[in-house]
């Protein structure tokens, strides 16, 4: 972002809906804590103070079509149009409480309720559906998992009635492999 921008005699200028004053926009730009959102507003001031669309995404490291693309939605509505469009899809099957609720059992470990002594895929996906009534399949248990940071491969989990004395005994007196 710290290029040098100068003037292209045989670019024109970008067109840009007088919404804001730069002063106002940047007071916008500098309380912006989403990083996309703080690129098109300095792209939209770029373009505000004269600068053309290439120059602007040298200057930014975006491409020229989306400056074009931000500085047309801002002409249209005004600094709304620099937020994120709602994302299309199926929307989540768990609220962000009940994630968070999800997290916290996770992290508690099993209960005896659960009947194991760790909690994998299954164990989860039978969690979600008698803690929260939701149905998952079991590809999607690990897409959640992966989403939430937890990760796959943990070291081997010890049993409740495991005894530290015996395993040791016992690997005293194996036989070693031939």
């Amino acid at each position: 972002m710290h290029a040098k921008l100068a003037g292209n005699p045989e670019e024109p200028a970008m067109y840009v809906t007088d919404h804001l004053s730069v002063d106002a926009l940047q007071d916008l730009a500098d309380r912006e804590p989403d990083k996309r959102r703080f690129l098109r507003l300095r792209a939209i001031i770029l373009a505000l103070r004269g600068h053309t669309a290439p120059e602007i995404a040298e200057a930014l490291g975006v491409s020229r079509r989306a400056v074009q693309h931000w500085v047309a939605r801002y002409n249209t509505n005004a600094p709304d149009g620099s937020a994120d469009r709602p994302k299309s899809g199926r929307p989540p099957l768990l609220t962000d409480l009940q994630i968070e609720q999800l997290r916290q059992r996770i992290d508690a470990g099993p209960q005896p309720e659960d009947g194991v002594c760790t909690l994998r895929g299954p164990e989860i996906r039978a969690i979600i559906a008698r803690e929260f009534g939701v149905t998952y399949t079991q590809p999607a248990v690990y897409f959640l998992l992966h989403r939430l940071v937890y990760a796959c491969l943990d070291p081997r989990p010890r049993h409740l009635k495991a005894d530290p004395k015996a395993q040791e005994e016992f690997k005293k007196n194996r036989r070693p492999h031939r």
